[in-house]
């Protein structure tokens, strides 16, 4: 299975670069086998990413913004989606890639090292504990303040984001439709 991340390797949005340097760094450190998409540089990449992201997926004017990751075929998701993938220690989960034993998704899922599942290996033992109890935590007003003026700066970001990608564009198809050896500069 070979991940697939969409990237623009000439974006001017410093944002976009940031949050594909994000997704990249962390699937390295994570020793993740990947594949990098150019959709700037690569028409056939762009159309394929637009066409195979789902439509509830998209944002409001129908164009999905780099960086968006699939696994094969299947759509995995956004930056926003693995970063709260990565938050929830879900990266493995995220990405439709069973977790390396020993990791902290693995030991979540309740996975030793020898592959067996926590549940049997306590059983063995003798071991049966019923007792675990899980902490439970309240969102405060001052989390959701924060979340809505994370969700207007991302709005506005993408607003940003899907102005420099249409003027790219735009300068792509600009320059298909300049015939060859054409000089720009005209006489006076």
């Amino acid at each position: 299975m070979v991940i697939k991340v969409f990237l623009a390797s000439s974006s001017g949005s410093t944002a976009i670069k940031k949050k594909q340097q994000d997704v990249v760094g962390f699937l390295e450190a994570l020793k993740v086998e990947y594949a990098q998409l150019d959709i700037a540089c690569s028409e056939e990449n762009r159309m394929w990413m637009r066409q195979n992201v789902p439509q509830e997926k998209k944002p409001s004017n129908g164009i999905p913004l780099p960086p968006q990751i699939f696994n094969e075929e299947g759509y995995c998701g956004d930056y926003e989606t693995f970063f709260d993938a990565k938050e929830d220690n879900a990266v493995f989960a995220f990405l439709g890639l069973p977790p390396p034993p020993g990791s902290k998704e693995a030991d979540q899922g309740g996975i030793v090292q020898n592959g067996t599942h926590a549940e049997e290996t306590n059983a063995e033992n003798g071991n049966v504990d019923d007792s675990i109890e899980v902490p439970v935590t309240e969102e405060t007003a001052p989390a959701e303040e924060e979340e809505e003026e994370e969700e207007q700066e991302e709005e506005d970001l993408q607003s940003e984001e899907e102005e420099e990608l249409l003027q790219l564009e735009e300068e792509e198809e600009a320059e298909v439709q300049e015939p060859e050896g054409a000089s720009r500069y005209v006489s006076p």
